[in-house]
């Protein structure tokens, strides 16, 4: 999400990835704004009765869901290290430029959590972003070892724990874990009152999440941070650059998403065997494909320079859609939230898993028809505008000049 205007002074292979990833991300988001905040972790709970729902699950968890998340984690990071040196580079304050971006974004993120969605990234990456500055002067080698440390000391005791935990249930129930449990109509209807209106959803998360998104950067803290980290080490090494051969990137590509997809795999397998008992949703999605989902972004990342190596009427319009990608991340909630709650469509509640995801296609292309067309005649996306205004203190220039 960085936030240059000028085409030339830009990345676009960060530009690529980045919309590649904001693209993937409401693959899965959109389920978490059309249902109940605890079908979107144990999608048995709620909306998965049939073979749509289960197939939308499966290509989800195969190739989407915690692979995007960390890519745009990675993506982020890298930007945030562009921004600190072009900063420098400038005669500016690098400390003054970022924590005046993360404090403008940690705002917008407060806004979009409080306001509109429980499923806000903004604002633990603000948080997130803040501590990832004190590594900005450390060479490659050392941000890529911090960010594999940071990474390994989450991953592998989510993995153990996950596993751990799931025995313990197969034992307590004699070889065999809980089934779903339905939700009661009470509890469903509640749920839907509080996503009604904006005002009631507003209420509902400062009644019962008040502090979510302070905690929750703390419980991401380690994760999110290490991502940063091989972001960063991944824009110092020029990875992000694309300036590597194709073979190294072929290497990347094959064995990071090869790797990520056979244990996804192995484990959405044994999910199924398991019919889809809510303890192997868990085990899955919180443990066993925790430690590849790294490397699978960054075969995504591989993959997509790739494919892009040569200037193209799509190359650009995935590069655009990058470039606004804070725009998009939070046009995407914008729309389900008009959508689904109940002052606009009103289908909160109504539809299931794979009814959902109907909607993501048409974003996908909204995304890459106004992205583009904008950017030729504006320096940035309306949100990336509002974000460096108030991060600078002062209106930016929004039109192109001729």
């Amino acid at each position: 999400m960085a936030t240059s205007a000028a085409t030339s002074e830009r990345l676009i292979t960060l530009d690529l990835v980045r919309g590649i990833a904001v693209m993937g991300i409401f693959s899965v988001n959109v389920v978490g704004m059309a249902m109940i905040q605890s079908a979107y972790f144990t999608p048995s709970l709620y909306g998965f009765d049939g073979l749509g729902d289960k197939l939308t699950y499966a290509a989800n968890f195969l190739l989407i869901d915690g692979k995007m998340r960390s890519l745009f984690s990675i993506i982020f990071g890298a930007s945030t290290l562009l921004v600190i040196d072009r900063a420098g580079a400038a005669g500016r304050s690098p400390a003054t430029t970022h924590f005046a971006r993360m404090a403008a974004l940690l705002l917008f993120g407060l806004a979009h959590f409080y306001l509109l969605w429980w499923g806000d990234i903004l604002a633990q990456y603000a948080l997130i972003g803040m501590v990832a500055f004190m590594f900005r002067k450390l060479r490659t080698r050392a941000l890529l070892t911090w960010g594999v440390a940071l990474l390994l000391l989450h991953s592998v005791p989510s993995a153990v724990f996950s596993t751990t935990e799931l025995r313990a249930q197969e034992t307590q129930r004699s070889g065999e874990v809980s089934k779903p449990q339905s939700l009661s109509p009470q509890l469903l209807a509640e749920d839907a009152a509080a996503h009604e209106t904006i005002a009631a959803h507003t209420l509902h998360s400062l009644s019962e999440y008040p502090s979510r998104p302070f905690t929750l950067a703390l419980a991401l803290l380690v994760e999110t941070l290490g991502l940063m980290l091989l972001g960063m080490a991944a824009y110092r090494s020029r990875f992000l650059a694309g300036e590597w051969d194709d073979r190294s990137y072929r290497q990347v590509a094959i064995w990071g998403i090869g790797s990520g997809l056979l244990v996804a795999a192995v484990s959405l397998y044994l999910v199924v065997q398991s019919g889809f008992a809510p303890a192997y949703f868990n085990a899955a999605r919180n443990g066993w494909t925790v430690p590849l989902r790294a490397p699978m972004a960054l075969g995504y990342a591989a993959l997509t320079i790739m494919l892009f190596r040569r200037p193209s009427a799509l190359r650009d319009r995935f590069a655009a859609v990058g470039r606004a990608a804070f725009t998009n991340y939070l046009g995407c909630t914008l729309i389900g939230v008009a959508v689904f709650f109940g002052f606009a469509g009103d289908l909160y509640g109504d539809v299931s898993r794979g009814q959902a995801w109907l909607l993501v296609p048409p974003v996908w292309a909204l995304m890459l028809l106004w992205s583009k067309p904008w950017l030729d005649r504006f320096n940035y996306g309306p949100f990336e505008w509002a974000w460096r205004s108030l991060a600078r203190g002062q209106l930016q220039p929004m039109r192109r000049s001729s």
